[in-house]
C-alpha cells in the first residue's frame, strides 16, 4: 500500500522544497496518484487556483499558451498568493503596465485570439493590476 512507503516527514520536506508530484513519486517509487493521496492525508494539498477572473474568455486550444494568456495566468497566480518565478512575473507586469500606460486593454475572440484595444472604464488590465498590487503592495 502506497501510504506505508511514503514517509510523511520526508514527503512534507519535499513538498515544501517545491518538488513536483512526479519527482516525489519517482523518489518513493509510487504513482503520482499515490503522492496526491499522501499529500491530502498530511493536509498539504495545493490550493486550487481559478484564473476565470483574469481570463474570463473560453480560449481555443491554439490560444491557451500565447503570451497574453500566459501573462494573465501568472498575474492571476500572484493575485491568489501563489509563487511565480520573478522573471515570469516581471515579464507579465511589463506587458500589463505597457498596456495600461498606453491607454490600452486586452480582449479576446476565438477567431482573432487576443488583441489590444483602446481601454474603456472599467479596464480589464487595470483590474488585473489592482488585484496584483493588493497582494504585492506595489
Amino acid at each position: 500500500m502506497a501510504n506505508r512507503r511514503i514517509d510523511p516527514l520526508e514527503l512534507r520536506r519535499m513538498v515544501e522544497a517545491g518538488k513536483t508530484y512526479r519527482e516525489i513519486a519517482h523518489h518513493f517509487n509510487v504513482s503520482v496518484s499515490g503522492v496526491q493521496q499522501a499529500v491530502e492525508r498530511i493536509g498539504m494539498q495545493k490550493k486550487a487556483l481559478s484564473h476565470k477572473k483574469f481570463i474570463p474568455w473560453t480560449l481555443d486550444k491554439e490560444h491557451v499558451h500565447t503570451g497574453p494568456a500566459t501573462s494573465l495566468r501568472n498575474l492571476s497566480k500572484v493575485a491568489q498568493g501563489a509563487q511565480v518565478p520573478m522573471a515570469k512575473l516581471n515579464t507579465a507586469l511589463r506587458w500589463a503596465y505597457r498596456l495600461e500606460e498606453a491607454g490600452l486593454d486586452i480582449d479576446y475572440t476565438p477567431e482573432a485570439g487576443f488583441f489590444e484595444k483602446p481601454a474603456k472604464e472599467p479596464s480589464h488590465i487595470h483590474m488585473v493590476l489592482q488585484d496584483v498590487q493588493r497582494v504585492t503592495g506595489e
